[in-house]
């Protein structure tokens, strides 16, 4: 489970992005909720998220041909201390008590211009850490360590915002980011598996592109977490309305629900590491549990009833996203990984710009259960019809059986027919 930590170089990358990623949460639940207790609107929470997520939708894809053409350590070093500085300034107009709305929306918009290069090489500089045989696992831990921070950061954020306000937690996390720079500084250049770099050149747009639609083991997942991130993963305004409007639980209820999301999210990553596979079967039915939790969710009658499932949908939210990053890296060539990460973060997380207002809309029209409940079946239809068109690409049938008298059902492929032979006279 835990077999890439053998790795040097990943070891310093890895525990400077659990304290990172532990500001990180602190700040997002912050952010949150200041815009909420300033606005008192669920779509201008919507309208956050949307700004910080826009960069990815505009200039994701060029960030992945710039990430394919430049050295991965350095890059990062850019972008981490670029956001660092962002927090720091969220935080210093939040403590002098001159934040107005505006502010906090260019500094998520100014976060999510860094995490346009951030993201992709992120994602590929995890290979020249580890190399491709622990790359699976690497990816898997990661997500483990992000959603990790999600159990500290947002029950520490609930703390700050309560006792001593929410420019503390918006502090923390612009210091954080000192820990992943000092990681990449100390790690060894000569143990890096440096892959070749691409040349500046006309059309490696087009061609990452091309690479990744001619391929349906690429196509799909990238597909199936458009749909998802668009309309399954607005948690900041779900999970903000109904501890706010629904069970008037306040921030120590709403962090809670972020903290409990986050056990089932380490649950499913750590799962996923010890897994060792990525098949696209297991994508498919963790994403149709996924939104049918939500579904069933979004009709919780109790605070703790919709408060524990959070704990099976992030276990199921999880599996999905992790299982789609690793199958993706896995079948991509190491020289467009750069640009087919850059795509798949882009539809991941660029698809929330469009999907959270709509979601806020619906939010503060037909209140937060209708919010939930569409995001829900959008999130099981979409895996059933992707799982459907994989089930025809791949020239299988359901088989319905009985094993030991309980019923077992899979898909199968269908033999071929047996050639009729010749007789000697034809």
């Amino acid at each position: 489970m835990f077999s890439s930590l053998r790795v040097r170089n990943y070891r310093f990358f890895f525990a400077g992005q659990v304290i990172s990623n532990t500001g990180t949460w602190m700040q997002r639940i912050a952010q949150d909720w200041l815009v909420l207790s300033i606005t008192g609107s669920s779509t201008a929470v919507g309208v956050t998220t949307a700004l910080q997520f826009l960069p990815m939708l505009l200039f994701g894809l060029y960030g992945g041909v710039l990430v394919d053409r430049l050295p991965k350590r350095p890059v990062l070093l850019v972008t981490q201390t670029w956001m660092g500085l962002a927090g720091l300034a969220l935080a210093v107009l939040t403590l002098s008590g001159h934040v107005q709305v505006w502010q906090v929306y260019v500094a998520a918009f100014a976060t999510g211009l860094a995490t346009v290069v951030d993201n992709p090489a992120r994602q590929s500089f995890v290979s020249e850490m580890v190399g491709p045989d622990q790359l699976q696992n690497a990816v898997s831990l990661n997500s483990a360590n992000f959603q990790s921070a999600r159990l500290v950061g947002p029950a520490v954020a609930g703390v700050l915002i309560t006792g001593v306000g929410t420019g503390w937690a918006f502090l923390f996390n612009g210091l954080s980011f000192v820990a992943p720079v000092a990681g990449l500084l100390l790690m060894r250049g000569r143990e890096l598996h440096v892959g070749r770099r691409t040349p500046r050149g006309k059309g490696q747009l087009r061609e990452g592109l091309r690479h990744v639609a001619g391929r349906p083991e690429l196509i799909w997942p990238i597909v199936l977490v458009g749909f998802i991130g668009t309309f399954g993963f607005n948690f900041p305004v779900w999970l903000s309305a109904y501890a706010d409007d629904v069970f008037h639980a306040g921030a120590g209820g709403y962090s809670l629900l972020n903290t409990l999301m986050a056990v089932g999210s380490v649950a499913g990553a750590l799962l996923a590491a010890r897994r060792g596979t990525a098949r696209l079967r297991l994508l498919i039915a963790a994403a149709v549990a996924f939104g049918a939790l939500e579904t069933v969710a979004a009709l919780a009658p109790s605070y703790w009833l919709f408060a524990l499932l959070m704990v099976p949908i992030g276990i199921f939210g999880m599996t999905t996203n992790v299982t789609a990053n690793t199958s993706v890296q896995m079948a991509t060539d190491p020289a467009m990984r750069g640009r087919v990460m850059a795509l798949f973060m882009m539809v991941f997380m660029g698809g929330t710009p469009l999907g959270a207002p709509i979601v806020g809309w619906i939010t503060d029209a037909y209140g937060p259960r209708i919010g939930f409940l569409f995001g829900g079946v959008v999130s099981t239809l979409s895996a059933a019809a992707i799982g459907l068109v994989l089930v025809r690409m791949g020239g299988l049938r359901l088989s319905v059986g009985w094993n030991h008298g309980h019923p077992h059902v899979r898909f199968v492929r269908p033999e071929p027919e047996a050639e009729p032979e010749l007789s000697p006279a034809a």
